[in-house]
């Protein structure tokens, strides 16, 4: 028997959304969203990404309550024990440098590319709990990257970090559209699989495991992730690199304003619709019953915040400079609504942030987007190369 989301969620998603709620109340501090049937069919696009996403999660196990509600209490304790609450960074240890790797050339249709392969050195702190099950996902103690590079002299990179359900190639390239950041703007581009993703996977589909109810394993894979793009950028900045960007989407974005506060000599940092507050997507999309059940069952969900406040982007002072942020949101957003990108905005002390009238899924083919992006990439002087 698995916990009530899954049965509990598939009914509110497609009952009460496709009956005909498109376009949720409109926040006043927003830009009015611009209505008609290019933006319905866009929110339709995310409602049914929502829908057969909860439909088919995996989610743990009602026989895990005990064990979730032990390493829930006994985390909370070290963390407050060690000071993580209060000093999220003291948590996060900076990566080795990365000095072993291989590279494999491979190719989709017309498209050259490189696979990395590094070992992600990555494990939580001695003592931590749930530390021995996240060891033994053997398949995401190694790291992989997509990588497009351009022979001769050094260039700029971008690290663009991919979302939730990514880390496969061809998503990841096209998602990114790294032909023409790389042929056409002249970068060169690196692609991290996240914890849990593509060959990393430890269930059926990549991402598994990541939002499955289990908070502390998302504590690790989140943790995770900041470490391997960390290290990814320190190899490099040892192979030469004269300028780094990091670029990530929805998850990815998340994952990017985290780094950012961590590694401040960044030289351009770009959010995309981004996923800026785990408990926050929890409370948009999990029905109230779940969370009554969820609380009968002991996982309190102040508590399960607070633990899960040493990987919130909104707990660490911004690191990188404003002038080299950049934002880019769908004001009509139903998997992460716009509020995330207004509030990391806020918190970030806005800097540019570009709007479009669509939704997360759309931003692949939204101009205000690839506009932002060259404005971005200009600025930050990542372009010396580019052919416009």
């Amino acid at each position: 028997m698995t916990l009530a989301v899954r049965s509990g969620a598939v009914p509110v998603v497609v009952g009460a959304r496709l009956a005909g709620r498109w376009l949720a109340e409109e926040s006043t501090d927003l830009p009015a969203l611009r209505r008609g049937l290019a933006v319905a069919s866009k929110i339709a696009l995310d409602e049914f990404f929502l829908a057969t996403e909860i439909a088919a999660a995996r989610v743990i196990s009602l026989l895990d309550r005990g064990r979730l509600v032990d390493e829930l209490t006994a985390a909370l304790a070290l963390f407050e024990e060690r000071g993580w609450i209060e000093s999220p960074a003291s948590y996060h240890r900076p990566p080795p440098t990365l000095r072993r790797a291989v590279l494999e050339r491979r190719r989709l249709p017309s498209l050259p590319y490189e696979c990395l392969r590094f070992e992600s050195g990555y494990e939580p702190h001695a003592g931590e709990p749930g530390r021995e099950r996240w060891l033994a996902y053997a398949a995401n103690r190694t790291g992989y990257a997509w990588v497009m590079r351009h022979p001769g002299a050094p260039r700029p990179w971008l690290v663009c970090v991919p979302g939730y359900r990514m880390g496969h190639p061809l998503v990841d390239l096209a998602g990114f559209r790294a032909r023409w950041l790389h042929r056409r703007l002249g970068l060169n581009v690196a692609i991290p699989v996240l914890p849990l993703h593509g060959p990393r996977r430890i269930g059926v589909r990549g991402g598994d495991g990541y939002f499955s109810g289990d908070f502390v394993d998302t504590l690790h894979a989140q943790t995770q992730a900041v470490w391997d793009v960390r290290r990814l950028i320190g190899w490099l900045r040892g192979d030469g690199a004269p300028a780094i960007g990091v670029h990530g989407v929805s998850l990815g974005a998340y994952t990017t304003a985290l780094v950012s506060a961590l590694e401040p000599d960044l030289d351009c940092v770009v959010a995309g619709i981004p996923a800026a507050d785990f408990p926050r997507l929890v409370r948009s999309h999990v029905p109230g019953l779940v969370f009554r059940v969820a609380e009968r069952l002991g996982l309190n969900f102040e508590r399960i915040e607070r633990l899960l406040r040493v990987v919130s982007p909104f707990a660490f002072p911004p690191a990188v400079p404003r002038e080299r942020c950049y934002l880019y949101a769908g004001l009509a957003d139903r998997l992460a609504s716009p509020d995330h990108a207004r509030d990391l905005w806020e918190h970030w002390g806005r800097p540019r942030l570009a709007w479009y009238h669509g939704s997360h899924v759309s931003f692949l083919w939204e101009p205000e987007v690839k506009r932002l992006l060259l404005e971005a990439f200009k600025d930050r002087g990542l372009l010396p190369h580019a052919q416009l």
